[in-house]
C-alpha cells in the first residue's frame, strides 16, 4: 500500500514533529516537515505531497503568501492545502463549516482524529 505523502509547514517545530509522529504511527502516511515557508514550493516539488498542512502565521512569510506561491507553480498548484492556525478556535472554524476566507482551516491544537478526517476529505 502506498502511503499518502503529507507536507507540514509550521514554524513551531514541535507541532510538525507531533503531526509527523501521530500520522506515521498509523502506517498510512509519510510526513515531511518544514519550519519555514520560504522553501515551501521547492520542498513540495521535491517531496510531491498528496496534501499540505500550512500554518497561517509564520515569521518569515505568512501562510496565505505561501499558498499563493504554491498555486502559482505548475507542479504544486493542484496539491490540496488546509490551513492550520492558533488564531481561530474550534468554535470559530466550526461555526464557519471549517472554511475561512474560502479555504479549509483547522484550529490548533489539533487531534489526530480530526487531522486524519481532514486529510481524507481534502486529499487527492
Amino acid at each position: 500500500m502506498l502511503k499518502k505523502r503529507i507536507l507540514v509547514i509550521d514554524d513551531e517545530e514541535v507541532i510538525g514533529q507531533m503531526v509527523k509522529m501521530n500520522l506515521e504511527d498509523t502506517g498510512e502516511y509519510a510526513v515531511e516537515n518544514l519550519t519555514s515557508g520560504l522553501n515551501a514550493v521547492g520542498a513540495a516539488v521535491a517531496f510531491k505531497p498528496d496534501f499540505i498542512l500550512l500554518d497561517v502565521v509564520m515569521p518569515d512569510i505568512d501562510g496565505p503568501a505561501v499558498y499563493n506561491n504554491l498555486k502559482e507553480n505548475k507542479d504544486t498548484k493542484d496539491i490540496p492545502v488546509v490551513f492550520l492556525t492558533a488564531i481561530a478556535t474550534d468554535q470559530d472554524t466550526g461555526a464557519s463549516g471549517g472554511i475561512i476566507g474560502g479555504r479549509p482551516i483547522l484550529s490548533k491544537p489539533i487531534t489526530t482524529r480530526k487531522l486524519i478526517e481532514c486529510i481524507k476529505k481534502y486529499s487527492k
